[in-house]
């Protein structure tokens, strides 16, 4: 999944309102929101789907359909690896995003984020919502005084609090998952690795800043810190960042397909 960067929003109302409406990166198929629609539809809160293990199930046996219809054939570790990378994504980019556009840190609870799974293609993430005002930030932020922010003081103390929010959002994640999937506690630990590590770096990316983007990762995850599996691993290649994946996600057993580039099978 590509870190969350389109966004469609009227009315910005709150500073991380705001903030993802000057973000307006285009991207092709994913929506930021703040705020669910008036008519919530087929938009499904973190919680929600946590406390029901079995709406995985669901998301697997539709994604499932799908691969069998481009592969002739589907895998139960495809689908666990493909929606686990997915739904981590949800967290992990939208903390990315906030925190390389403008620094701030938002709630990353999961009855606080929500979600909705495109309808008519491949069964990914195509939208995510924000659904509460606060956010913590720096001294020098200019909403630093509004009653939703709470003021840290520094950047590796802004980094430290992300990296607790979203870590207790995977741990929700792995404990239900885990029950659903036969995969291994550390493979789930290394797909939410490389959530994070990939969301921050995107985000740089998408608002044509990589090169900081990279910084960003290298901060939040500068060494391997528990429960995390690795310190980022992003590098140059040949002229060009990349990195290798902590995680895999089983695209390689499908007929006639390939790893991916970043596949830890493969990557140099």
């Amino acid at each position: 999944m590509t870190i969350p960067a389109k966004v469609r929003m009227r009315h910005a109302s709150t500073p991380v309102a705001e903030s993802i409406t000057r973000v307006a990166t285009q991207s092709d198929d994913v929506e930021v929101r703040f705020g669910l629609p008036a008519t919530r539809g087929d938009w499904v809160l973190c919680s929600d789907m946590l406390a029901d293990p079995s709406l995985f199930g669901d998301w697997r046996k539709t994604l499932g359909s799908w691969l069998a219809d481009e592969y002739g054939k589907s895998s139960d570790r495809a689908t666990a690896g493909y929606v686990m990378g997915w739904y981590l994504g949800v967290p992990g980019g939208l903390a990315g995003l906030l925190f390389h556009s403008a620094r701030r840190v938002p709630s990353l609870r999961p009855a606080d984020l929500a979600f909705r799974i495109a309808g008519d293609d491949r069964p990914h993430v195509a939208g995510v919502a924000l659904l509460s005002d606060e956010f913590v930030c720096l001294p020098d932020d200019p909403e630093g005084n509004h009653p939703a922010a709470t003021v840290v003081a520094d950047e590796a103390a802004l980094a430290a609090v992300l990296r607790a929010r979203y870590v207790a959002h995977a741990a929700s994640f792995v404990a239900a998952y885990a029950s659903t999937v036969r995969l291994s506690r550390r493979m789930l630990w290394a797909a939410a690795t490389d959530a994070l590590d990939k969301g921050v770096w995107l985000a740089g990316r998408l608002c044509g800043d990589e090169g900081t983007g990279v910084s960003d990762a290298a901060m939040l995850l500068p060494k391997k810190i528990e429960p995390f599996t690795s310190a980022s691993t992003l590098r140059m290649v040949d002229g060009e960042w990349t990195r290798k994946r902590e995680s895999c996600c089983f695209t390689y057993v499908l007929p006639g397909a390939e790893a991916c580039e970043t596949c830890p099978r493969v990557c140099r």
